[in-house]
């Protein structure tokens, strides 16, 4: 009774007050079935908890082997070895809802009283056929081990990289302390399964399968920043809502400090994007995009005055959602100024107007060419004369134009120029990754590895190609999740045997 207490109590505090879904069984040899069953019982709340059965006459298959199988289910969250009766462990447990086959329906069902007791429900369904390849869609949110990224051999040999010199790039990143100022966006991607066209009118119709949530915006630009091994601060604006606490979440379970600043006026941006087929048919974006208070400016600027002490890179990641007014910017860019730190930008217009010259001052940015184009209002100069516009106009010293299936251009000034040459060279690097399942997020992930390059003290080639390598691992699956130093060293590994 004791152990059954006790398991009961991590599920409650790793649930966090979310609904709560109990499930039992054997689960012998799993089948499209079990899978029907869970999903079906994920579905009815936000915590999926599921009781193995121990070892009987009726298994055959250890019940170590058959929980480690439940385990590696993508929709359950906690499941455990049940060693009593499934209503004794329900009567602890009291879950919201408790979820049985459809066979079981008519027959006598000790849980019934016990659920009735604490007022949850009994329900029964095995749930929809369409849900059988869930695990295999599920997929797609992994990245894989066996990433082949092209090696770009010439640009290589062209500035001297070899796999020591990444290396030792590499090496310093654990030594970077960062800060990261932006937009927090929740993305959440909902995974639907296409049943055809409309008879009424030519509307595609779908019904949801499953959903992942993931923070995306600057949150993620954090993220990557810890995963590759950085100490991070991150400061962003929020609605007093419930996604705060999501970004609040996932920043402690990546070890980040965070400064969130609360805004009554606004919700937290949330972007929902509806696939089939591995394939976005739709994005829903809540927000409000207006600019942060001037109340809320000043705690953000003496909250950031003592990070910035000790700090040595710097990450403006603007969505133009308003968290990065424009006195803002420049009070901040002055106190990294005063402190010598190393500042690096993104201003992104997927859906929105933005202005990446606004930073001007700081060493490298990362726009889209239609980022770049935008604020110029240059839509005729070839890409090298619009970048040197771009670099006169800010000051910036080093500019990753980002082409998408193109790949990135390099536009650097140089430290030393040579003999009646411009002070500034280019070179390009094309999109590493020939199979992208997702691109969204993968400018994120070039600004993050690229900065934490320059801020060791690398040149501009090392960073821009390793700023590439973590874009093209990052498009390698579904949704924002950090790149790990461990994943990048392996990439590195496999394209330098």
């Amino acid at each position: 009774m004791v152990e059954l207490k006790a398991i009961a109590e991590h599920i409650r505090n790793a649930a966090k007050n979310k609904k709560l879904v109990f499930v039992s069984g054997n689960f012998n040899i799993i089948h499209p079935g079990h899978l029907r069953l869970l999903n079906f019982a994920a579905s009815n709340g936000k915590y999926l908890v599921v009781g193995v059965n121990p070892d009987s006459d009726a298994t055959i298959v250890s019940q170590d082997d058959r929980l480690e199988s439940i385990r590696s289910i993508s929709v359950v969250n906690h499941a455990f070895i049940l060693n009593c009766p499934p209503q004794d462990f329900i009567s602890i447990l009291q879950p919201d809802i408790v979820v049985k086959g459809k066979e079981f329906e008519n027959k006598q069902n000790p849980e019934q009283d016990v659920v009735c007791e604490y007022g949850g429900k009994l329900i029964f369904g095995s749930g929809d056929i369409v849900f059988s390849s869930t695990d295999l869609i599920m997929k797609e949110f992994k990245l894989h081990d066996d990433v082949k990224l092209i090696k770009p051999q010439s640009y290589l040999e062209r500035h001297g990289i070899t796999k020591e010199s990444i290396t030792s790039v590499l090496s310093k990143f654990s030594d970077i302390k960062a800060i990261v100022i932006g937009d927090s966006i929740i993305d959440e991607y909902i995974t639907c399964q296409p049943l055809g066209i409309s008879q009424e009118d030519p509307t595609i119709v779908v019904t949801p399968l499953f959903s992942n949530t993931f923070l995306g915006g600057a949150g993620i630009v954090s993220g990557h920043l810890k995963g590759l091994g950085a100490n991070v601060s991150f400061f962003t604006i929020t609605g007093a809502d419930e996604y705060s606490s999501f970004v609040s979440e996932h920043l402690e379970k990546w070890d980040i400090k965070p400064y969130i600043f609360k805004d009554e006026t606004r919700v937290t941006t949330l972007k929902k994007r509806y696939r089939a087929g591995n394939k976005t048919l739709l994005r829903v974006n809540s927000l409000k995009a207006h600019g942060i208070s001037k109340q809320i400016q000043s705690k953000i600027l003496r909250s950031m005055e003592e990070e910035m002490k000790t700090a040595d890179l710097l990450v403006f990641s603007d969505f133009s959602y308003g968290c990065l007014p424009a006195s803002l910017v420049e009070a901040i860019t002055a106190m990294a100024k005063k402190y010598n730190v190393l500042m690096s930008a993104d201003s992104q217009t997927s859906s929105q107007s933005g202005d990446i010259t606004r930073f001007s001052g700081v060493s490298m940015i990362t726009p889209t060419e239609v980022e770049a184009r935008g604020p110029m209002k240059d839509y005729e100069s070839g890409l090298v004369v619009l970048c040197e516009k771009i670099r006169k106009k800010t000051g910036v010293k080093d500019i990753l134009l980002t082409m998408g299936a193109e790949g990135v251009l390099i536009h650097t000034t140089r430290e030393k120029p040579l003999k009646d040459q411009d002070d500034w060279a280019t070179d390009k690097l094309p999109a590493l990754n020939e199979s992208p399942k997702d691109v969204a997020g993968a400018g994120d992930s070039m600004l993050s590895c690229a900065s934490l390059a320059l801020a060791s003290g690398s040149d501009i080639w090392h960073a821009a190609y390793l700023g590439s390598v973590t874009a093209g691992l990052h498009v390698t699956r579904v949704g924002n999740t950090p790149i790990t130093m461990a994943e990048l060293m392996h990439n590195i590994e496999v394209n330098f045997k």
